[in-house]
């Protein structure tokens, strides 16, 4: 099944500062940090890492919801490094997911990445790992250990 993804504009109002404006939803702008830009918002490479994030604990908390709801948040906190490629140009090398989640069923921790549209997206050039903690910062699951 296909189906094309809701409308993105993004308008530039000066230098590296753009206005993005999504159909049917609120927009804000984005800006490329100094001393490349004023760094007035949100850079693309963090719009990625806050979709790639966003994504995974939407994902862990479907899964959860059905089985046995969170009883707090879900937090996801998105690391990552950016680096230079062969020809010098900058990409990003790599990001790292932890959600922190007050409790975890086993089955969801097997499933709910798989399902997660955009992260299984861009594994296809950048490599993301994933973990999840609970509230105490015990290490439930991590994709790096997972078979």
């Amino acid at each position: 099944m296909s189906h094309s993804l809701p409308l993105v504009t993004i308008e530039q109002l000066r230098d590296y500062r753009f206005a993005v404006s999504f159909e049917n939803t609120a927009g804000f702008c984005t800006d490329e940090p100094a001393p490349t830009g004023g760094g007035e918002g949100p850079s693309p490479s963090q719009l990625l890492a806050a979709a790639v994030g966003n994504c995974l604990a939407a994902s862990l908390f479907f899964c959860l919801k059905k089985r046995a709801p969170p009883t707090d948040p879900i937090r996801a906190t998105v690391t990552g490094r950016v680096e230079r490629n062969a020809q010098g140009r900058l990409r990003i090398a790599d990001m790292t997911v932890v959600l922190d989640v007050s409790a975890a069923d086993p089955r969801c921790l097997d499933l709910f990445e798989h399902y997660c549209t955009v992260t299984e997206s861009v594994r296809g050039g950048i490599p993301v790992r994933v973990q999840v903690r609970d509230n105490a910062g015990t290490l439930l699951y991590d994709d790096a250990n997972a078979g």
